[in-house]
């Protein structure tokens, strides 16, 4: 299994592309990555911090790729640093992804039903035609809004599974409790453990993760139910290990979790 994560590198905070090669590694993959931006730190928590835009870069490295014959099993996007970006990602998609290759988008706009630093609603609209090239889009609750205009949740998931067959809504706050809510065949929810508090790196964790199930062949039911076990025991142990959390999750001592379902990890 060959896997293309497209997401930036922070080089201080645990998230993006350093998260995304040691968890999908523990899935299984040979892992390639084609980095958006380069940022000093992660955006969550740091000020002052240093970004440098990709685009030029990302089509010389894609062209060499051609030269190579390269193509993947799964590509999985997350942050994207400019709307050209989201453009060129479909036509990455089209030039690498193998037939019944599974396309993963995260749509990374923000949280606290706010944007992150550089989005907004123009960005979000081309964020949603992304969406519609997907196999499985992974919002969380923020972004299900910010992408559809809707709070509420079932309906928010019934409008993305108009454009993507399959949406999965990462953690909707119920009055009933804390769920998954996603789209197989019909609409489903996954009962959840919340942990109070912001975990920085979260999303990549789970994203990550998903897109290793998802490439391991496991059908989506069973691939979330393992992707949350996995990020809920990072988060535990997070919560009681790291005493200043815009410095990542530590995730990495429950990678066995992945390791155990998909066997030894090819180097």
């Amino acid at each position: 299994m060959r896997i293309l994560a497209i997401n930036d590198i922070s080089c201080v905070g645990k998230c993006s592309l350093t998260v995304a090669l040691p968890v999908l590694s523990a899935c299984g993959a040979t892992v390639d990555i084609l980095p958006t931006a380069l940022l000093s730190t992660h955006t969550g928590g740091f000020t002052g911090y240093t970004f440098l835009n990709l685009d030029d870069e990302m089509e010389k490295i894609c062209r060499h790729w051609e030269t190579l014959g390269l193509t993947y099993d799964v590509i999985y996007s997350g942050y994207l640093g400019s709307k050209a970006q989201i453009e060129f990602v479909k036509s990455v998609k089209r030039r690498f992804l193998k037939p019944n290759g599974k396309f993963v988008v995260d749509p990374v706009l923000g949280d606290n039903f706010k944007f992150y630093a550089g989005f907004d609603s123009d960005f979000a609209a081309g964020m949603l035609s992304l969406c519609g090239e997907a196999d499985y889009i992974l919002p969380n609750e923020t972004e299900s809004f910010l992408l559809t205009g809707e709070r509420d949740f079932s309906k928010s998931l019934h409008m993305l599974q108009k454009i993507c067959p399959h949406p999965v809504i990462t953690g909707a706050d119920c009055e009933d409790g804390y769920f998954l809510y996603y789209f197989d065949e019909k609409e489903e929810r996954m009962p959840l453990t919340k942990v109070e508090g912001n975990y920085h790196g979260a999303g990549d964790v789970f994203a990550s993760a998903f897109a290793g199930c998802i490439g391991g062949g496991l059908p989506l039911k069973e691939a979330l139910a393992l992707t949350s076990e996995f990020c809920y025991r990072s988060i535990l142990r997070t919560k009681e290990e790291v005493p200043d959390r815009k410095y990542g999750m530590n995730y990495e001592k429950e990678l066995w979790i992945l390791t155990d379902k998909f066997g030894k990890t090819e180097l």
